[in-house]
């Protein structure tokens, strides 16, 4: 079957509000339109997507797969649409993806007095799926953090950095000046995904609510510093390693404001 791109974005847009009211003030259409489209995408798909009730709108295990297949596809398309734009107009874009923590500034202005006619865009990396910008075209480099799937990239280490434990800060280890894995060795831990939709902020909300701690990137816990939350540096933890990372295929291309551009974020890029 085509999926219909129309569809899909009302569906994602009823998966991001949970509402159908909210959901079709965002497109602009009504609510009895809205609900038809979601209707007639489960008929298209065979599945049910959303349980409704009174109040609130829930994703079955199918809706939350489409949710995720969804933001990839329709962020895809905005950038084939961009391109295709770029080409029309004779722009030059380089488009630049980062996980959280990551600072990118620094490398972007550098190359902005470089190369004054190529145009950059910043993309974030999702923390469950940071390679996916680079695979799905919406990006030509990225700044991650291991572990991610490099098959078929090309990665050059730029730095490493401690993690430490973030906690609320009334927990009792949250009086240790250090720590270590031992010492966490009875506590809930956050590291692997809640939900692969979870975001850093969901994240440290539950962790500040007292469901669990997260082992995290140092600057990743100082760019989300709030005062509930406190972090301590784990002393046998393994490093965090940061990577510039691009397609293979894109890499053997002479592309000189890409290749210039790896050349500058490789001597200016350091993890905080």
């Amino acid at each position: 079957m085509d999926l219909d791109l129309r569809k899909l974005r009302y569906f994602a847009a009823v998966a991001e509000h949970r509402h159908f009211g909210r959901a079709a003030e965002q497109l602009y259409i009504t609510q009895p339109v809205l609900s038809r489209q979601i209707r007639s995408i489960e008929q298209e798909l065979e599945c049910t997507l959303l349980v409704r009730t009174t109040r609130s709108v829930e994703l079955t295990p199918a809706g939350r797969q489409l949710q995720e297949e969804a933001r990839g596809i329709l962020a895809a398309v905005a950038a084939a649409v961009q391109r295709v734009h770029d080409a029309d107009r004779g722009t030059r874009r380089l488009v630049v993806a980062f996980s959280p923590g990551l600072h990118v500034s620094e490398a972007i202005r550098a190359f902005a007095l470089r190369h004054p006619d190529v145009e950059t865009d910043l993309v974030p990396a999702r923390w469950w799926e940071q390679d996916a910008p680079l695979r799905d075209g919406r990006c030509q480099v990225a700044y991650l953090r291991r572990p991610f799937d490099d098959s078929g990239l090309r990665t050059i280490a730029i730095g490493h950095e401690p993690r430490v434990a973030c906690l609320p800060a009334g927990h009792p280890l949250a009086a240790r000046a250090e720590l270590t894995t031992a010492d966490l060795a009875g506590e809930r831990m956050l590291d692997a995904p809640i939900r692969r939709t979870a975001s850093l902020e969901e994240k440290f909300e539950l962790i500040a609510s007292g469901h669990g701690i997260g082992l995290l990137p140092l600057s990743v816990v100082r760019s989300y510093a709030r005062p509930d939350l406190v972090h301590r540096t784990v002393t046998d933890a393994p490093a965090a390693e940061a990577c510039l990372a691009v397609l293979a295929d894109l890499a053997d291309r002479r592309d000189k404001p890409l290749r210039d551009f790896l050349e500058i974020a490789t001597a200016t890029l350091r993890p905080a």
